[in-house]
């Protein structure tokens, strides 16, 4: 096998090149730690981190695999809830809808940690741990940022005249269906933005 790979056989490279990003290399770790005590780039010092995000992957200086695992668990929720929220901000979400996408989040938010009821684990303590807002309050704020795009459009357009449409006739009896408007003034009441865009005093 020598013989075969004798031209392929080199010592190794200290030095190598790349385009955008820089690779540190010394025969030990205490050598390394030495040479990598601080980074300055233009005077600017750069802080130690024990994490780096790199290409998706999370990579801990320890090496540490549970880093890598945890923010793909984070990743794996947050897909899931972008799927079940997909159109939300068009939605007239009532209560029971706001429920039923808690309970469907926090169930996935369980399995994904291994949880189950019988831990006795607060919901909000689960949400804290893969740090996600309630679903209730993305929803809220994906509406009031379809409202801002729709008041920042153009008069003719289709959003904006859909918005201020009456629909002729009456409404039938009983209690009348939520309408986007509808959750729309709650929303509002709640983050205590006015009908302007601006933040109340």
């Amino acid at each position: 096998m020598d013989a075969i790979t004798r031209d392929l056989q080199k010592p190794v490279p200290w030095t190598l090149l790349y385009a955008d990003d820089v690779m540190l290399a010394c025969e030990d770790k205490d050598d390394l730690e030495r040479e990598s005590g601080s980074i300055k780039i233009n005077g600017t010092e750069f802080a130690r981190t024990s994490v780096v995000k790199y290409l998706g992957s999370a990579i801990a200086s320890d090496g540490d695999l549970m880093v890598e695992v945890n923010s793909r668990l984070v990743q794996v929720a947050l897909s899931i809830r972008s799927v079940a929220m997909c159109g939300a901000e068009c939605w007239p979400a009532t209560k029971e809808v706001e429920t039923r996408l808690s309970v469907m989040e926090t169930k996935m938010l369980r399995w994904t940690a291994g949880v189950t009821r019988m831990d006795r684990i607060r919901s909000d303590a689960i949400q804290q741990k893969f740090g996600v807002a309630p679903i209730a309050g993305k929803m809220r704020e994906a509406r009031l940022r379809e409202y801002g795009h729709v008041l920042r459009g153009k008069e003719d357009s289709v959003r904006k005249i859909g918005l201020e449409l009456e629909v002729s006739g009456k409404r039938p009896r009983g209690r009348p269906k939520q309408r986007w408007s509808d959750t729309l003034h709650t929303d509002m009441k709640v983050t205590g933005v006015g009908k302007s865009g601006k933040v109340a005093s």
